[in-house]
């Protein structure tokens, strides 16, 4: 029974430590301008936005992705807690690579380059299991890539299996095409919210405007770069995490874990969930190294 009591102590330890931190947040509404003067984001109704330090402070000493300047703020359903057992995020970030040429998106056989995906991570993942790493295998696209090519704006949706977990974890991509790069809207959740976050995506799709200049149509080819990438190439990205990923993960869940040591399956079961999150968005974002 006194067993019983400390488990219920430490749980509730956890539940105070975590409200704390969700407190210190601070959540915007309506207009955003970012201080890079790429363009505005005006907040979709049912979201809130962290802004830049605040969202570096979530992915990088809460969820312990490694450091990452590029990132601008996250927009999160406005129904929960960043701490939540079943939070997500669309993570914002700029790419200046260039000019994306959008020439090749009618003629992409997306099911083909999946299977090369897929392939890709397979040998890759001979790799992670030498390193200790547990192996990857993307199931399947939870939703199709798709090309608006009035709006340009790309969008698709994969099902990723992480090895020893019970459930798979959906990674939705979202690009809109500029001038000069690529505006990234990146989300990470368990696949059982993909109605949600399919229910959103219009409404995320849109909440996000060029400055004045920056825009696709805005193009000059006699001063601008061209971007390496196409449309199939944003898509297909690399699949090989970052070489000592996981070795930081564990690194930046101790600082959480020492406020709330053995606080139970709970905690535990948001600590496997963060560090997927951490996982399939440095897999997502390696395309840069």
């Amino acid at each position: 029974m006194l067993c019983l009591f400390s488990s219920f102590a430490q749980i509730d330890s956890a539940n105070i430590y975590i409200d704390s931190l969700e407190a210190g947040f601070h959540y915007e509404m309506g207009e955003i301008k970012f201080e890079n003067g790429i363009g505005t984001l005006n907040v979709p109704a049912g979201f809130r936005y962290l802004n830049a330090e605040q969202s570096r402070y979530i992915l990088e000493d809460m969820w312990g992705n490694p450091l990452d300047t590029t990132v601008m703020g996250m927009i999160v359903p406005e129904n929960r807690g960043m701490l939540a057992d079943d939070s997500w995020a669309f993570i914002i970030t700029y790419e200046p690579m260039g000019y994306v040429e959008d020439d090749d998106a009618d003629d992409i056989d997306y099911d083909e380059l999946l299977e090369t995906m897929k392939s890709d991570a397979t040998a890759e993942n001979e790799a992670r299991k030498k390193e200790g790493y547990p192996t990857i295998e993307i199931v399947g696209w939870a939703s199709k890539p798709f090309y608006d090519a009035d709006k340009k704006v790309l969008h698709w949706a994969k099902e990723i299996k992480f090895e020893g977990t019970e459930s798979n974890t959906l990674n939705y991509n979202v690009r809109i095409l500029g001038r000069k790069g690529v505006m990234v809207l990146n989300a990470v959740s368990p696949m059982n919210e993909l109605p949600e976050v399919q229910k959103n995506i219009t409404p995320v799709l849109s909440s996000f405007t060029y400055a004045e200049g920056a825009s696709y149509g805005d193009f000059n080819p006699d001063i601008d770069e061209v971007a390496a990438w196409t449309i199939g190439g944003l898509v297909a990205g690399k699949v090989l995490a970052k070489v000592g990923l996981l070795a930081l993960l564990l690194k930046y869940i101790k600082v959480i874990l020492l406020g709330v040591a053995a606080a139970g399956t709970g905690l535990w079961k948001w600590y496997k969930k963060k560090t997927e999150v951490a996982t399939v968005r440095n897999i997502d974002e390696s395309s840069k190294s």
